[in-house]
């Protein structure tokens, strides 16, 4: 099926390539369609649902038939897959598996232009041609590998050679490039190869043409029938035969030039079927006023005209009419019956893409399109003749019972299956759409929604501008996870943060847990030791003398500014403002709605400065939800957030023997009271903020020093480290919660007991005197103790007769039992009750209990006994 001259393959050279097992050859400058058609594959996949036979039906990326798995990657189409030595290719047997393991290295690039224009045909490229004459930056996006369309007119060659200098303006060309996606504020997704382009434009232009429709009749899916234009595409550049014997179904012009290309290949053209019943002279056979209403074969042997003549032929060209290209376009739509096709309305639209099929017209509004988005006066358009066009007549629909009338050909959907949509009352375009699938494949339905919108109207009685259009999701083509991804795979999908100190946890065989996207050591097994027996060996070196753990993870905020107190008292349940300097306190952060949002400890630093801890996992949220109050709501106040978390490492020093430990690291401290804290140097002559702060129930010391002193303070310390799980247990005892573990997103202060200011104002407090927050049988939190002590109630078991669920539930070392946390209904008045757990099948019975296991009194905290 190769021509002996023409096209643009190197028939100098041969590629092989298999494909289904079997093994072919090719040239460079093949595609693997071109190069299937050439060997004289005609059937080459099956369709998705029903397993029928199709063939090759374009020649771009509009296709929906030819799909094949290559590398791995599944639903490519061939017509976009380049054509290399030792390619392996499978078909799609309608459904396939991404099996590869090794995606390409992907990446990404940020620009900014004043101007894009998407389509580099001959609309385009005068689009960009007069933009670009403005000295603005010009971007123009071209899917193929040419500019111009391949059009031999001169002033066409000359705009390219133009827009090829790099003297002559600021146009940058992206040729094999597809935008994928337009979002909000004019925000493109570009996809070239294995980079993504990230676009901010200014204006958009779209000359993005017109694709051309098939033909809607009983058995319109064989192989052997192709879009007029995609034969035209194989004879000119690849320089393929289809066909021996052709039949040429038309309801325009366009497919005329197709029906003498074939001619001067050596086709035999048996007729051109043309719906209109004036069609202009032709070299070939011509049956004006008919159609095609059914093939037979396999692969196509033979159509069916509505005359009943039945012609012999294994190629059948069909052209149904051209849509312009919308998928990209922000506005609305209207049908026009002088193309059959829905044009743009609004926009910077040029072209086919606006309806506009005549060179001139194309050359003329990508001027004036260009010259609008860059803000100057159109150039002169070059005089080119004018194009008469015969409007088309489309015929939407041929006779016959609809089943194998195919609509969709990627989703197998077919007239019948509308049919069926309305007969169940849908009226509605995009009811009718997700009924059928007509539309949602990979295609974005490029050669089926414009006919199914008039078979829609059809069956309903009405025009296709009174059905509408579908809404065009991105991606315009498909692209590969990858690609969107970029480089953000891997580690650096969900990036690993670590501590200063994380080498020697590593060193000591910490066994980690991923806290937010932070590392944290869980555990520092000893040989022989498992996570219960390093726990408990961990608490007791807290309880009954020192231990050390690494907080550096914990948030940190710095919030200044002369109202910067007033803020924070307007923030936190609690009141800041007259916090003294060189004290600390703890705070809730509420949403507007009473919620927990946070908690932490913040540090009065100076009068106009704080330092705010957060939670590990909390700084982010913290941080957006202050700057949205202070940018949204308060921008009277003069404060400025600022994020220090990578700016410390911190070791928290916890046990009865603390203050030793901290007084041989920094002898200058002296004493501190608790939520007390001061700026010293250590031993050493590194600088250190130290804290009386305890998360633990216990006597306990912040040490912050900036980060890259945190391995140097940790090696320093020396006594036994906790991970974790540890830090879980310990604060449980004294029943200190964890926002996102014992919070849920109804949780308010009250439900976990915590007093709020009753003197002043601050987020959320109008809401905590809600019917609703305030009512009695809310789920507080208390303690649950298991009858059995050595049963620990697995987390999220929800207790009996919906009364609430628990929390946090750990064996307690230093209690020698089980604990738990829950939220249970009317907690606080159940305190003592006894309740059961379901699990399984058994229920176990727990006491409730206050939420204090340890210490109630507080005098550890303080290192008394």
């Amino acid at each position: 099926m190769r021509l002996t001259t023409g096209g643009q393959v190197d028939r100098t050279r041969t590629l092989r390539f298999t494909f289904d097992g079997t093994e072919f050859v090719g040239h460079p400058g093949d595609t693997l369609a071109s190069a299937l058609l050439a060997a004289g594959r005609v059937d080459v996949a099956r369709s998705t649902y029903l397993g029928r036979p199709r063939g090759v039906l374009t020649a771009d990326l509009t296709e929906p038939n030819a799909l094949v798995t290559v590398n791995g990657d599944p639903f490519v189409q061939a017509t976009e897959v380049p054509l290399r030595d030792g390619l392996q290719v499978e078909s799609v047997p309608g459904v396939a598996r991404l099996t590869s393991a090794d995606a390409p290295e992907c990446h990404r690039r940020y620009v900014h232009a004043e101007v894009v224009v998407v389509g580099g045909g001959p609309a385009g490229v005068a689009a960009a041609l007069a933009a670009g004459r403005s000295g603005k930056r010009v971007v123009l996006v071209e899917h193929g590998q040419v500019l111009g369309g391949g059009n031999p007119v001169d002033w066409i060659s000359q705009a390219v050679e133009e827009l090829a200098d790099p003297s002559a303006g600021r146009v940058r060309v992206l040729l094999g490039a597809t935008v994928i996606g337009r979002y909000d504020h004019e925000y493109l997704l570009i996809a070239q190869g294995t980079c993504m382009w990230h676009v901010r434009a200014g204006h958009v232009v779209l000359a993005t043409g017109a694709h051309e429709r098939p033909l809607v009749f009983a058995g319109n899916d064989r192989p052997g029938i192709m879009l007029a234009s995609a034969v035209s595409t194989y004879l000119r550049r690849f320089a393929v035969l289809p066909g021996r014997e052709a039949v040429v179904a038309t309801t325009g012009d366009s497919a005329y030039a197709t029906a003498a290309e074939l001619a001067a290949a050596g086709c035999r053209v048996r007729a051109i079927v043309d719906s209109r019943p004036d069609p202009p002279p032709a070299d070939v056979p011509v049956i004006a006023g008919t159609s095609v209403v059914a093939t037979s074969g396999r692969c196509l042997e033979s159509v069916r005209l509505s005359d009943g003549t039945e012609v012999e032929c294994d190629l059948l060209a069909v052209s149904g009419g051209w849509s312009p290209v919308l998928h990209l376009h922000r506005g609305d739509r209207r049908w026009d019956d002088g193309i059959a096709a829905f044009r743009p309305v609004g926009g910077l639209v040029a072209g086919a893409a606006h309806g506009t099929f005549d060179l001139a017209g194309c050359i003329a509004e990508g001027l004036e399109a260009g010259a609008r988005a860059a803000g100057i006066p159109a150039p002169p358009a070059p005089g080119l003749p004018a194009e008469p066009v015969r409007p088309p007549r489309p015929v939407w629909l041929a006779p016959g019972d609809g089943s194998e009338q195919f609509v969709d050909f990627q989703r197998d959907a077919t007239v019948a299956d509308i049919r069926r949509a309305i007969d169940a009352g849908l009226r509605s375009v995009e009811h009718i759409k997700r009924y059928t699938t007509i539309g949602v494949g990979s295609d974005q339905g490029k050669t089926s929604w414009v006919n199914a919108m008039a078979i829609i109207a059809g069956e309903l009685g009405t025009t296709p501008g009174d059905v509408g259009t579908p809404t065009f999701r991105p991606p315009y083509v498909p692209v590969p996870f990858a690609l969107m991804a970029a480089r953000e795979r891997g580690d650096l999908h969900d990036p690993i943060r670590t501590t200063p100190m994380h080498s020697w946890h590593v060193a000591h065989g910490a066994v980690f847990e991923d806290v937010g996207q932070w590392r944290r050591p869980r555990y520092y097994p000893r040989d022989g030791e498992d996570m219960a027996a390093a726990v408990r060996r961990e608490c007791l070196a807290a309880r009954t003398g020192v231990a050390v753990q690494d907080v550096s993870t914990l948030g940190r905020v710095e919030v200044v500014g002369p109202d910067a107190p007033e803020f924070l008292n307007r923030v936190y349940t609690g009141g800041f403002a007259k916090l003294p300097v060189g004290k600390g306190r703890y705070g809730i952060m509420c949403t507007a709605d009473g919620v927990v949002l946070d908690d932490g400890v913040a540090l009065r630093l100076a009068p106009d400065r704080y330092l705010l801890s957060t939670t590990t996992g909390g700084a982010e949220n913290v941080l957006d939800w202050l700057e949205q109050w202070l940018q949204a709501e308060w921008p009277e106040l003069d404060v400025c957030c600022t994020s220090v978390t990578e700016q410390w490492a911190a070791a928290a020093v916890t046990g009865p023997d603390s203050r030793e430990v901290v007084a041989r690291v920094a002898p200058d401290l002296g004493e501190l009271d608790f939520l007390e804290f001061r700026d010293t140097a250590l031993h050493n002559g590194i600088p250190a903020r130290i804290a009386r702060i305890s998360f633990s129930g216990e006597l306990a010391y912040e040490v912050n020093v900036p980060s890259w002193y945190g391995l140097a303070l940790w090696e320093d310390i020396g006594v036994t480290p906790y991970g974790t799980e540890t830090m879980h247990v310990l604060r449980a005892e004294k029943g200190f919660v964890i926002v996102g573990q014992d919070t849920d997103g109804t949780t308010t202060p009250i439900d976990l007991g915590m007093p709020v200011s009753q003197r002043k104002d601050f987020l959320g407090k109008r809401s905590l005197s809600r019917p609703d927050t305030a009512r009695a049988d809310r789920e507080q939190l208390v303690g649950l103790l298991t009858d059995d002590p050595a049963e620990v109630l697995p987390e999220g078991a929800r207790i009996a007769g919906g009364l609430g669920h628990v929390t946090s539930s750990y064996l307690s070392p230093v209690l020698d039992r089980s604990i738990a946390l829950g939220l249970v209904a009317a907690g606080r008045e159940r305190i003592g009750e006894r309740l059961t757990v379901p699990l399984g099948d058994r229920e176990v019975p727990v006491r409730v209990h206050e939420p204090v296991f340890y210490d109630p009194e507080g005098a550890r905290r303080d290192g008394r006994p």
